[in-house]
C-alpha cells in the first residue's frame, strides 16, 4: 500500500505539464482518515486545476480531482472504519489537498459521507460534483414551492454535468423541461434525459437591453453565468426562481431590479464546495433512494489516468456532454 500512481500537474514559466507518477502513500497530507480511491470524476473546476488557472490552486506539483469515491484503510476516528465504501466531493479535495485523481488520498473526517445504500461507488462518481450540484438546485427550488404545475423549467449548459443531471432529475420529478444548449448534436441526448424540448443557446446569449421580456419560464437552473442568465431573469414569470451554480460564459450579469420588485423573481445561490457534510449527505441520500436517477449510465463516460489529459482539454474547451467518469483500479 505505499507506492500508489498518481496524476501529476507541474507548472513552471514555460507552462503546464501532465504525467502520471508514483507517489508514496507517506508523502499525502496529514489526515483522520485514509481511503483508496476506485473512482472520481473530471469536473471544470479540474480543469482550470490541471491548466495551471489561477484561483484553484495555489501551488504545484499537485494533484488535482475534486471528487473521490472508494474504500477507507485507515481511520483514527470511531465514525469510519477500514472496508467502509466512502464519498469524498469539495471542501479543499483536489484544489491544494491531493485529489482523487490518486489513488490514494488522506483527508478529514469530516469531509467524508458513507455511500448511501442503493448507490455503488460508480455510480456515486457519474453523480459527482456536478450532480450533487444540480441535486442542490432542485432543492432550493422545491424549498422556493416550486412545482410542475406551475410551467416549463429552462435549464442552461445542459449537456454538461450539472446541467444533465438536472434535466434528468426534473423530469424524473414531473417538470417540463427545456434544455438550452449550444451542441445542436445533442438533442437526442437530452430528450433521453427527459428534456420536453430543446433551446439553442444563441436565442438566450444576444444582448437585450430591456428590462424584462415576456415571461417564458416558470423556474430555472443556470450553469452559465453571463448574458445567459441575465435573460433568464428578465424572462422568469411571476414568483419564479433561478438557481445559480456556474460561471462557465461569464461572472458578470447584468439587471435591473425591476424583475426583482415586478414580477417577485428569486436568486438563489448555490455552492457545493464548503456546505456542511451533513447537508451533503442528505442530498446524497436523495440521490440513492427518491431521486435514484434511472439516465447515469447515459450521461457517463469512462476513461482510466492514461485518458486524464485528453478528457481535461475537452471539458475546458466545453467539448464534453454528461459526466466523466475516472476507473482508478489497478
Amino acid at each position: 500500500m505505499s507506492d500508489f500512481q498518481s496524476f501529476w500537474v507541474e507548472k513552471n514559466d514555460e507552462g503546464v505539464t501532465h504525467s502520471i507518477i508514483e507517489r508514496d502513500v507517506k508523502d499525502l497530507p496529514a489526515g483522520e482518515v485514509l481511503i483508496e480511491v476506485h473512482y472520481s470524476s473530471v469536473n471544470y473546476k479540474d480543469a482550470l486545476s490541471a491548466n495551471g488557472m489561477p484561483g484553484v490552486t495555489r501551488s504545484y506539483p499537485h494533484a488535482p480531482g475534486i471528487d473521490a469515491a472508494g474504500v477507507v484503510m485507515e481511520s483514527s476516528v470511531s465514525q469510519f472504519s477500514p472496508g467502509d465504501s466512502v464519498i469524498v466531493i469539495g471542501f479543499d479535495l483536489g484544489m491544494n489537498t491531493p485529489g482523487g485523481f490518486g489513488q490514494y488520498i488522506r483527508v478529514p473526517a469530516d469531509w467524508i459521507t458513507p455511500l448511501p445504500e442503493g448507490l455503488s461507488l460508480r455510480e456515486s462518481m457519474i453523480i459527482g460534483t456536478a450532480g450533487l450540484t444540480a441535486s442542490l438546485c432542485v432543492e432550493k427550488l422545491l424549498q422556493m414551492n416550486a412545482a410542475p404545475e406551475q410551467g416549463p423549467v429552462i435549464v442552461s449548459g445542459a449537456t454538461g454535468g450539472v446541467g444533465s443531471v438536472a434535466v434528468s432529475l426534473l423530469a424524473k420529478l414531473g417538470f417540463s423541461v427545456v434544455a438550452s444548449t449550444g451542441k445542436a448534436d445533442k438533442t437526442a441526448y437530452l430528450e433521453g434525459l427527459g428534456a420536453q424540448s430543446v433551446l439553442a443557446r444563441s436565442v438566450l446569449e444576444d444582448p437585450n437591453s430591456r428590462p424584462m421580456a415576456a415571461p417564458a419560464y416558470a423556474n430555472a437552473i443556470d450553469t452559465v453565468g453571463g448574458e445567459i442568465l441575465s435573460n433568464i431573469i428578465k424572462s422568469l414569470d411571476y414568483q419564479g426562481s433561478v438557481a445559480i451554480c456556474g460561471l462557465v460564459s461569464s461572472p458578470i450579469f447584468s439587471a435591473t431590479v425591476l424583475p426583482f420588485i415586478l414580477r417577485g423573481v428569486n436568486v438563489l445561490g448555490i455552492d457545493s464546495v464548503e456546505l456542511p457534510v451533513l447537508d451533503k449527505t442528505r442530498n446524497w441520500n436523495r440521490l440513492a433512494g427518491d431521486w435514484h436517477l434511472q439516465t447515469l449510465a447515459e450521461m457517463a463516460i469512462d476513461i482510466d489516468l492514461e485518458g486524464l489529459s485528453g478528457a481535461i482539454a475537452d471539458i475546458f474547451a466545453g467539448k464534453v456532454a454528461g459526466r466523466v467518469v475516472v476507473n482508478l483500479r489497478p
